[in-house]
């Protein structure tokens, strides 16, 4: 049986990484929406890719856990990508811890039981979650190793602690990081590693999205201040993607790597500053 890579959520930065690491091996490419799952999935295989579709909803756990159990009636799973997620723009605070903190958190809870050894994982956070200010230590642990179907109802998740989008994004994506260096012991156990890119703007749907929804003055500032004064491309991360998930990057895990052109040093220390 050939070994499978998993890739959730079916956009560009989730395929470049793919295209990098999939040779030879059966894709198992899922999405919530069908059609995208199989435009994606002809893109890759008219490149030379064996691949298969799934649906999945992240935010069900009955959901993540068939598509697990798909993954390893395939063949031995040695590759995760967990592109999948929605932004600021597109839904709402509820809709957004939902996915992208508890729905990372019931990917990982579900393919660390069946990824097997010498596998590795990499989760796409955000560089948003480099913008949110410190969290007392008992609010980081509790983001980090509450099990996934108990972290809804923590009291720092409730409505009149997270108040808009924009909070419940930085919140989940660094909540993304810190279950990541968590889980890190669980699938070391099992001879496998897992690692977050934070990207920064990086050109894609969601991307253009953000830069023209109610926020888009504010992201393309970012971009115009940032040290590299541009956004990135899906590419740029499949390249750190390919570092974390190959044989290069076998003593890396547990880590969260930060990629956004320099916006987050231009926040903390440059013209992007607060007042």
């Amino acid at each position: 049986m050939k070994e499978v890579i998993v890739v959730i959520g079916s956009g560009s930065i989730g395929q470049a990484i793919a295209r990098r690491i999939s040779a030879g091996k059966q894709v198992l490419l899922a999405d919530l929406r069908e059609e995208n799952a199989a435009a994606a999935a002809k893109t890759l295989s008219e490149a030379g890719f064996e691949v298969s579709t799934a649906v999945v909803d992240i935010s069900s756990r009955a959901s993540v856990h068939a598509l697990a159990e798909t993954a390893a009636s395939l063949g031995p799973v040695t590759g995760v990508i967990h592109a999948a997620g929605v932004s600021p723009t597109q839904a709402s605070a509820a809709t957004i811890l939902k996915v992208d903190l508890y729905g990372t958190a019931l990917v990982l809870e579900e393919f660390g039981s069946v990824i097997a050894r010498g596998g590795s994982c990499v989760v796409i956070a955000s560089q948003s979650g480099h913008r949110l200010p410190a969290l007392p230590p008992e609010q980081n642990k509790a983001l980090a190793t509450t099990p996934a179907d108990q972290l809804l109802p923590l009291p720092m998740l409730q409505p009149d602690q997270v108040t808009d989008p924009l909070h419940a994004y930085q919140i989940s994506k660094r909540g993304n990081a810190l279950r990541v260096m968590a889980e890190a012991v669980r699938w070391g156990k099992r001879g496998a590693r897992v690692n977050t890119i934070s990207p920064g703007i990086i050109i894609t749907p969601l991307a253009k999205d953000e830069l023209s929804g109610p926020r888009g003055a504010g992201y393309r500032r970012m971009l115009e201040l940032s040290p590299a004064g541009r956004a990135g491309t899906p590419d740029e991360v499949g390249n750190v993607g390919a570092l974390l998930m190959g044989p290069d990057g076998a003593f890396i895990s547990g880590s969260d790597f930060l990629m956004d052109g320099g916006v987050t040093a231009s926040y903390w220390y440059g013209e992007l500053a607060p007042a």
